[in-house]
């Protein structure tokens, strides 16, 4: 009896002393690795972005990939339909044959040319829509979206920016067909000078190798940049973007679609002459008049409430509205070139 006393009470100090080691090393893990906490987050953003994008998630992914994976886009962000875009019927019709095609095309055809390009550069003014057009094109082709900050491809540990870098193209490879849009690529990817950091080079050789490398496979990936600065893109990058798009600022006519998509949700007076407003808002950007538009409802909201209403129930938007919110906006930006000039 008392020997089996003593082994029971051996067996309970080993069990006891395992569980101590076991929680000790989570202790440490925990405490002592100085990403822990970010990896944590990331799991938990991949996750959920994996359930609103419909991503089986027993798909093995490395430290290094979640943090990459965490940058898709899912939910509302997915993108916007092409009726939901105004003023660029020509640019759309040209992204439709030369992407969005040979994505459907490559997947039947055994030839590498029906294949789509593995670099597009979309550039032009600010605002005026080249993010937009970037994911409509993922939506319109069915490619999952990883709009890639360059902030999270750099780490204080030597090395790891190297491999978040090729992390960015193996989670492109484990989902795709997928995009990887990088926003005004030009301060990612501009030219190489002497001077540049040790660390920084090597992460830009890192993505160009591994870009290459994709690029002569038969994998759907597409990198996709967004720049207002063209020629400060570093030349073997536009070597690798072998098809451009020239996003401009609209004209009359596009303005005036673009206001029709803008105010589609919106209660408008039959007074309201869009024609009339796209002329007075010569050189606006999307985004300009999308202000534009917030600065006449905002208008309204006040007179509405002024007047005793509420903003549960509007008047519609009239054509004065949009004639002060449009002087008001173009004085300002006025100034600022004024100011600027100075």
């Amino acid at each position: 009896m008392a020997d089996r006393n003593e082994l029971i009470g051996v067996a309970i100090r080993v069990v006891a002393a395992a569980a101590v080691s076991f929680l000790s090393v989570r202790y440490l893990v925990k405490y002592l690795d100085p990403n822990h906490s970010v990896n944590e987050e990331s799991k938990k953003r991949v996750a959920q972005l994996f359930h609103e994008l419909g991503i089986d998630r027993e798909v093995q992914l490395s430290e290094h990939e979640v943090r990459i994976a965490t940058q898709f886009v899912g939910g509302e962000d997915v993108g916007a339909g092409w009726d939901e875009i105004g003023g660029c019927e020509e640019l759309v019709a040209e992204l439709k044959d030369r992407i969005i095609l040979p994505l459907r095309f490559s997947a039947e055809s055994g030839s590498h040319l029906l294949s789509p390009p593995r670099g597009i550069l979309l550039y032009g003014p600010p605002g005026c829509g080249k993010t937009l057009l970037a994911k409509a094109v993922a939506r319109a082709a069915g490619c999952r979206f990883i709009n890639l900050q360059v902030s999270n491809l750099t780490d204080k540990w030597y090395g790891e920016s190297q491999k978040l870098a090729a992390a960015v193209f193996s989670v492109a490879q484990k989902f795709q067909p997928t995009i990887i849009f990088i926003d005004e690529i030009d301060s990612f990817l501009r030219d190489r000078q002497s001077h540049d950091h040790e660390s920084t080079a090597m992460m830009k050789a890192q993505f160009m190798t591994l870009w290459d490398g994709f690029s002569s496979s038969g994998d759907q990936i597409i990198v996709m940049g967004a720049t207002n600065r063209p020629r400060d893109v570093d030349a073997a990058i536009l070597r690798r973007m072998t098809a451009r798009f020239q996003v401009p600022v609209p004209n009359a006519r596009q303005r005036k679609q673009i206001l029709n998509v803008i105010l589609k949700k919106e209660r408008v007076d039959n007074s309201v002459n869009l024609e009339k407003i796209a002329l007075a808002s010569e050189g606006l950007s999307g985004s300009d008049l999308k202000e534009v538009c917030r600065l006449a409802l905002l208008s309204r909201a006040k007179a509405t409430v002024a007047s005793g209403g509420s903003v549960t129930s509007l008047l519609p938007l009239e054509h004065t509205d949009f004639e002060t919110a449009v002087h008001k906006y173009m004085r300002a930006a006025h100034l600022l070139v004024e100011e600027t000039l100075d």
